[in-house]
C-alpha cells in the first residue's frame, strides 16, 4: 500500500522570486532603522550622552608668542619661541607650519593655524588664524562647572527653638554627666607592644 501524497502548493514561481527579492530590501531598510532606534535608546532621547574624550592634537601657539617673532630672526629662534613645527616639509624648506587642533563634547572643533615662512635661514613672515590670548585660552580649558556658594548655616533663634521642640527624646541631652571613661593602663593590650624605631 502506498503512503497518501500530500497536497503539493501550488506557489507560482514569479511570486518566489519577488520574495526573493524583496526580503533582503526589507532587511537592510530594517537595519537602518534599527540603529538610529538604538541610538536615540542609548542616549534616552538625547538627555544622557557618553563621555567624549577631548582630544587637543598640535601646538598651542597664542597671540603673545606670534607677536614676539620678527622678521629677519633665525630658525633656532623661531623654534625657541613657537617650539618644534608640525609639518616641516622637504618640498616646502623654507615654510612651517603649526597646527592646533581641539575636539570638546558638545562644541565645535577648533583648528588653528600658524605657518612661518623663511628666507633662506632668516624668518621673512609669519600667516596666522585669528589667535586666543594665553589668558583667554587657558580659561577656555577650564570648563568644570564653578561650584554655587554655599548656603548660610545660620539658625534663628525661633528656628532652633522649633527645632529643639520637634526632636524626639532620644536625641536631648540628658543632663547626667557621663561615667569617666577607664584609664588606659587599665584596658588590655590586645596589640603587642613593640619598642621604639629611633632611640629617644
Amino acid at each position: 500500500m502506498k503512503p497518501a501524497a500530500l497536497p503539493m502548493l501550488s506557489i507560482p514561481r514569479r511570486l518566489v522570486r519577488r520574495a526573493a527579492w524583496i526580503a533582503p530590501l526589507l532587511a537592510l531598510a530594517g537595519c537602518g532603522a534599527l540603529d538610529s532606534a538604538t541610538a536615540r535608546l542609548s542616549t534616552l532621547g538625547g538627555l544622557v550622552t557618553p563621555y567624549r574624550m577631548e582630544i587637543l592634537q598640535g601646538n598651542v601657539v597664542v597671540r603673545e608668542q606670534v607677536q614676539a617673532l620678527q622678521p629677519g630672526m633665525t630658525r633656532e629662534q623661531v623654534q625657541a619661541i613657537l617650539g618644534t613645527p608640525l609639518v616641516a616639509s622637504v618640498f616646502h624648506a623654507n615654510r612651517w607650519d603649526y597646527v592646533f587642533t581641539f575636539q570638546r563634547q558638545g562644541q565645535a572643533p577648533q583648528r588653528r593655524v600658524v605657518s612661518v615662512f623663511f628666507q633662506g635661514d632668516r624668518l621673512e613672515r609669519v600667516q596666522a588664524d585669528e589667535l586666543p590670548t594665553e589668558e583667554a585660552f587657558v580659561s577656555s580649558l577650564d570648563v568644570r562647572r564653578k561650584a554655587a556658594q554655599p548656603p548660610a548655616l545660620e539658625a534663628t533663634e525661633a528656628q532652633l527653638k522649633a527645632f529643639e521642640a520637634k526632636a524626639p527624646a532620644s536625641r536631648a541631652v540628658s543632663p547626667e554627666p557621663l561615667a569617666p571613661a577607664p584609664a588606659p593602663e587599665s584596658v588590655p593590650s590586645a596589640m603587642p607592644s613593640y619598642p621604639p624605631l629611633e632611640p629617644r
